[in-house]
């Protein structure tokens, strides 16, 4: 029988859709999980385009879904990524959730234990970014 996984520390953040940045109005659309000991940094999206669209009808869903992705493919060192894409994990993970007023905004970065950061992830995205059904 083999030993239980150790549980490590993680940091998270959710990555916001702010359509009209005078408003201040988000929706979540993703999450970005880094955890040092693991080797791991990882996303998950999710963009509700009827949300975006109550929070301002004029917000070009596909745009946005684009940034995100871009978000993404930093966090996935996508060749494509540029030079952010190729820094080391907790830079990108830094770079990433450093606070900016665009249209895609990180949101405060918290910190929790876990045995599996790719498990956490998709916790995470149901937890914090998916409609809530029921």
């Amino acid at each position: 029988m083999s030993a239980p996984r150790a549980r490590e520390t993680f940091e998270y953040a959710v990555l916001r859709v702010v359509p009209r940045i005078e408003r201040g109005e988000s929706l979540n659309a993703g999450v970005l999980v880094y955890c040092r000991q693991r080797d791991y940094l990882g996303s998950r999206l999710h963009l509700d385009v009827d949300r975006l669209r109550a929070l301002d009808p004029t917000a070009d869903p596909v745009a946005i879904g684009r940034a995100l992705q871009a978000a993404a493919d930093v966090c996935a060192a996508d060749p494509g990524a540029g030079a952010a894409g190729r820094e080391t994990l907790g830079s990108r993970f830094r770079w990433l959730t450093a606070p900016r007023s665009t249209v895609i905004q990180p949101g405060p970065v918290h910190t929790g234990l876990t045995t599996d950061p790719d498990a956490e992830a998709d916790r995470l995205l149901s937890l914090l970014v998916l409609p809530v059904v029921g």
